[in-house]
């Protein structure tokens, strides 16, 4: 693991261990490559379909695109998993990948303030995400 911190929570998170940990994983991903703003949402009392949000914003295109294929590969190669849908990828603007117990959408600015998937779930418990570039 990398020197990811998993600041505040606010409320108890429900989520199966398994999918925290493969949430943790993504958001570790995504840290190493300087997403930013990452959040990981436990929507598993909200919705049957998935566990958790994993949401994080890349400062382009490109770099967004980067966050994704980093997550994809360290959950592929860490933990044995696989995508199981991807959308977006062609615009970069907000790519998600489905892996079942939790998605991960990572955003530009533009598209995720527009989005506002953090309101759209207010009601899920969440754990704040810092990197250790943003702590240095």
């Amino acid at each position: 693991m990398s020197g990811t911190r998993f600041l505040s929570r606010s409320a108890a998170i429900t989520a199966h261990a398994e999918a925290m940990s493969a949430a943790h994983a993504a958001a570790d991903a995504i840290a190493d490559k300087k997403g930013e703003d990452i959040l990981l949402l436990d929507v598993s009392e909200l919705v049957v379909v998935t566990d958790v949000f994993v949401i994080a914003s890349g400062t382009s295109t490109r770099h967004v695109k980067s966050l994704i294929e980093e997550v994809e590969f360290r959950l592929k190669k860490g933990m044995d998993r696989r995508v199981i849908r991807r959308e977006g990828e062609d615009f970069g603007k907000w790519v998600l990948l489905d892996y079942g117990d939790i998605v991960v959408h990572v955003f530009d600015r533009e598209t995720r303030d527009y989005y506002e998937l953090e309101r759209l779930w207010a009601d899920a418990p969440r754990t704040e995400v810092e990197s250790a570039a943003a702590e240095a």
